[in-house]
């Protein structure tokens, strides 16, 4: 993959991806993000506005002309531009693609020059966008319908619309089909991203070693369910830091100190505490009283200054690119137990894959409930036909199950089904199952939470590159040909 800044096509291309490890900017958008997000984006933009003009001077290499000439919609008639194993990528979905991409960047107030390291990024990711499509109908992976009309409720309500149906008609009205292409579109998106994320799991380990690295690090801190009112005061200095003489650094960290010292106060008024100090620096003091948060939910510096802090103690001053901040810890509230609904469930489940479609699948699963409403023991179903291998072996018992351990079609069935009784036949992404409620209650969770929480934080650090290297191991072992 080129090392290639797309820093100004990030909020053209992300549109439909959930992610959200951190807050901060995008500063290079990899293959993996624009093939995930580039479909769905490409169509609420044709919502929202009219089609950009056609993108001129773009250039692209190509077998038979110079890798000068230039490929627009004026200049060449439609035809194959790749082929990627048994499909193709026509001129006209590149061209589209890069207009509509170039479109978006401009009215979300963003330059995007017309460049080839921008068309061949584009064109890499509709190749690896067809391959994953083609993997995911090779093994019926299907999405969740449910998912998507809740995706479609939540397009509607952004647009002003009270219902998926008005939607429907108000894209329909602009052009015939369009409200299919754009469920079929979020349909595509859905699968890939179920598909990624059961590549993934495959992909990366987290010991219980790794876990208990992680617990014993400061970061560990901010898995905390304290919640901290914090004080937070920055002194903004006169000028870009670089350009700062010494006797401006002098003055500003003067400042500080007087703030810090003021804070020190019992009880004080922070408004009181920042008049106190104000005078004559030409700057105004910013920030204040921020309120009761979690650890986790502060910035990552903020939290762990704030956590090695005790009630109404005061940072020493912390020197940042924009300014210096003093951080009083004000107030904690502590609670260090979690009390939550468990469910004790046991699962059959029929996957799909390469060797199971999904009608295939459905079939088994509809024979096997068939058995258990003839009095057939659902422990000894799970043991002879589930196609989990990490629970078929005890029954399909999956232990005691919390609130978002599951898939959400998985775990609104579980809840509502009975204790004791066991639910009908449903599909979720890894396949179709039915699932059986032993027990329920109330337990505490505080350990095993913050396990998960650390368990989580690591996952999310080593999944993007687990994700790149799939993709590239999948792009490898195809065939592919620029043509």
């Amino acid at each position: 993959m080129r090392d290639f800044s797309l820093r100004q096509i990030s909020s053209a291309v992300l549109t439909a991806i959930n992610t959200s490890v951190n807050n901060m900017s995008v500063k290079r958008v990899n293959i993996k993000s624009i093939s995930l997000g580039i479909g769905t984006s490409l169509l609420m933009l044709s919502f929202n506005a009219q089609a950009a003009e056609p993108v001129a001077n773009m250039p692209v290499e190509t077998s038979t002309q110079n890798s000068d000439a230039q490929l627009t919609s004026v200049n060449s008639t439609d035809g194959i531009i790749a082929l990627v194993n048994d499909n193709v990528i026509l001129k006209s979905d590149l061209i589209n693609a890069v207009n509509q991409t170039q479109a978006r960047a401009q009215a979300a107030g963003e330059s995007l020059p017309n460049s080839a390291q921008l068309q061949s990024e584009i064109l890499n990711a509709l190749i690896l966008r067809e391959l994953q499509l083609s993997l995911i109908n090779r093994v019926g992976l299907r999405p969740d319908e449910a998912a998507i009309n809740q995706r479609l409720a939540q397009i509607a309500q952004s647009e002003g619309l009270d219902s998926i149906s008005t939607l429907q008609q108000r894209l329909d009205a602009n052009q015939a089909g369009s409200y299919a292409a754009l469920r079929a579109q979020l349909m595509e998106d859905a699968a890939i991203q179920a598909l990624q994320q059961r590549q993934i799991a495959n992909r990366v380990r987290i010991s219980e070693q790794d876990i208990d690295a992680f617990l014993s690090s400061p970061e560990a801190k901010r898995l905390n369910q304290s919640e901290y009112q914090t004080i937070h005061v920055r002194v903004p200095y006169v000028d870009d830091y670089n350009r700062l003489s010494e006797a401006q650094r002098a003055a500003a960290l003067e400042i500080a100190l007087q703030l810090r010292n003021s804070l020190q106060v019992p009880n004080v008024e922070v408004a009181t505490a920042v008049a106190a100090v104000q005078g004559d620096y030409p700057i105004p003091l910013q920030g204040g009283d921020m309120g009761f948060n979690k650890a986790s939910a502060l910035p990552t510096e903020l939290s762990s200054e704030i956590t090695q802090l005790e009630v109404g103690e005061v940072s020493e001053p912390l020197i940042t690119p924009e300014g210096i901040d003093i951080i009083k810890l004000a107030d904690k509230k502590s609670s260090d137990t979690m009390i939550i609904p468990q469910w004790h469930t046991r699962h059959i489940l029929v996957k799909t894959d390469e060797l199971q479609t999904d009608a295939l699948a459905e079939q088994k699963i509809n024979d096997l409930y068939n058995q258990l409403r003839q009095g057939a023991d659902f422990a000894s179903l799970a043991s002879t036909y589930s196609d989990d291998p990490g629970s078929a072996g005890r029954g399909g018992d999956l232990g005691w199950v919390s609130d978002g351990d599951m898939v959400g079609s998985f775990e609104t069935v579980m809840k509502n089904t009975p204790i004791g009784d066991y639910s009908a036949p449903f599909k979720t992404q890894f396949g179709w199952h039915i699932l059986k409620v032993d027990e329920q209650r109330q337990q505490d969770v505080s350990s095993e939470y913050r396990r998960n929480m650390a368990r989580q934080v690591l996952y999310q650090r080593l999944a993007p590159q687990a994700q790149e290297d799939w993709l590239q191991e999948l792009r490898a072992s195809a065939y592919i040909q620029i043509l």
